[in-house]
């Protein structure tokens, strides 16, 4: 697509704007999307490419679908923002009330933010002030080794991938890290944190339940973290559950924290909550916690907010999503996906060019068989092969994982799986 001055969108990107995520001295031109439709992205050369990762786990129920579209339409002609300190509207009310009938029972409040690293921050701020406003000082926050959950300082305090924190850990809160748990190492892990917690200083465990994302969809057992979080419901710590990426279908249930015995304290969700349509988050708390913040004295009500919280149009794009969420369609979809996943898996478990093949829900993942940096030339050569073949996939590091739409087809699909296939013959070693 040209513009009056003859510079295509890519060009005009490369004078004005600064990428998330780049290194723009070695960066090539960003691509230029101009259309989204189901499980299809275009380009501005009329290119079109399978996004096989939802947009960074967004776009669920696909691109651009019309129920989501015309309920945002309908609440334009309505309302389009008002300010929700001392305010609430309909949409917001609504959503609330139906996340929580869908949410683990002990959830009992919603508190709106305006994307998944502060919905994170909501949570970690809640969990220090819940102590505080009971005349305890706790400063240590438990994490997972190789966690993400965000990019502002506190989430990012919490995440344990240090290529992104690097110039900022020193002025980062008090975390204490904790292995993954799987069956080789449990024992010492509990044992770890029952170290922790003996020095009565921790006010939080905050945990990605069953996958860690952006460490490369690394996946454990539920029962192995069920039993770390009625550890420290024992020792009286708060625990969090990041479902950002996990949340609203991704695993073999709407949420992560369902396939859990002891429910987390607080949960927080963005991404696949407005579908891909605009930013919004929420961190939803038990009562127990809600109950902690009421008192005569101003100072200890929770005093945190973003100007956009519930804003209507993405509590409208929401409530659609969860329509079809819930849809016979989108269960039946996601159950096609996992099977088309696990027959993928059974196809390729034995070649020797891939190793650690996994899959929960609608997120399948392995490990391409040889040595090389997270951010390294092979993983910018995967990328490149993988969009050539008209496939948006993103490695991280060795890892190539498929997480699409609910709504992308068995062709699709395919086309997905022979991407990763031919890769193995470019790239891959044994």
């Amino acid at each position: 697509m040209q513009t009056d001055s003859g510079k295509s969108l890519s060009a005009r990107d490369k004078e004005v704007i600064w990428h998330p995520l780049t290194q723009h001295q070695t960066a090539g031109p960003a691509l230029a999307i101009v259309r989204a439709e189901k499980e299809f992205i275009y380009d501005e050369a009329g290119n079109r490419y399978i996004d096989g990762i939802a947009s960074w786990y967004t776009a669920v129920y696909g691109h651009s679908h019309p129920y989501i579209i015309d309920a945002v339409k309908r609440q334009m002609d309505h309302m389009d923002h008002v300010v929700f300190t001392g305010f609430t509207h309909p949409p917001a009310i609504q959503l609330a009330e139906r996340l929580l009938q869908l949410l683990p029972q002990n959830q009992a409040k919603v508190f709106f933010n305006d994307n998944g690293s502060t919905a994170i921050e909501a949570a970690i701020k809640m969990a220090i002030q819940f102590f505080y406003n009971r005349a305890e000082k706790r400063q240590t926050l438990i994490a997972f080794e190789e966690g993400f959950h965000g990019d502002t300082f506190g989430a990012m305090s919490a995440s344990g991938l240090s290529v992104y924190n690097g110039p900022f850990e020193d002025y980062f809160i008090k975390v204490e890290r904790i292995p993954v748990p799987n069956q080789e190492n449990f024992a010492q892990v509990k044992a770890q944190l029952l170290d922790v917690l003996k020095k009565g200083e921790s006010f939080a465990f905050l945990f990605e339940p069953l996958v860690q994302g952006a460490a490369g969809m690394k996946m454990h057992w539920a029962e192995h973290l069920d039993a770390l979080i009625q550890i420290c419901k024992k020792h009286k710590v708060l625990t969090i559950a990041d479902e950002v990426m996990t949340g609203l279908g991704k695993t073999e249930t709407l949420f992560a924290s369902e396939q859990l015995d002891h429910y987390p304290d607080m949960i927080c969700l963005s991404k696949a909550l407005t579908a891909g349509t605009m930013p919004m988050s929420v961190t939803t708390c038990s009562q127990e916690i809600f109950d902690a913040f009421l008192s005569k004295e101003n100072a200890k009500g929770f005093f945190h907010a973003h100007t956009y919280s519930a804003t209507p149009w993405a509590c409208a794009a929401a409530l659609a999503g969860l329509d079809l969420l819930t849809s016979p369609e989108m269960e039946a979809n996601r159950k096609r996906i996992n099977t088309q996943h696990l027959a993928f898996i059974e196809k390729m478990k034995n070649h020797p060019a891939l190793i650690n093949l996994r899959c929960n829900g609608v997120i399948l993942a392995m490990e391409l068989n040889v040595p090389m940096e997270r951010y390294g030339e092979l993983r910018d050569k995967l990328f490149a092969h993988f969009m050539q073949q008209g496939v948006c996939l993103r490695p991280l590091g060795n890892t190539i994982y498929v997480l699409p739409p609910y709504v992308t087809s068995d062709a699709s699909l395919a086309k997905i799986y022979a991407a990763i296939e031919s890769s193995l013959l470019l790239f891959g070693r044994g």
